[in-house]
């Protein structure tokens, strides 16, 4: 079986602004602070839209705050 995720940065950049709380970044970007600590333990894989919500927010691109990590290169 091939180990597919998206890993987050999204902690990270929470504190390197400010060091915003959970709740605050779900209020900024439409989603329960449940959802961004999933996010951020990378349990849940963001929408595509949410992903772009998160980054704008941050006022970086999608890359800089996920990785898509393949653990099969040949798939």
């Amino acid at each position: 079986m091939t180990d597919k995720l998206i890993r987050s940065r999204v902690r990270r950049l929470r504190f390197e602004n400010g060091e915003m709380t959970q709740q605050e970044l779900a209020d900024q970007v439409g989603v329960t602070r449940q959802t961004i600590i999933a996010i951020e333990a990378n349990r849940y894989s963001p929408s595509l839209t949410l992903a772009f919500k998160i980054a704008r927010f941050f006022g970086v691109s999608i890359e800089d705050v996920f990785h898509y990590e393949d653990g099969d290169a040949g798939d």
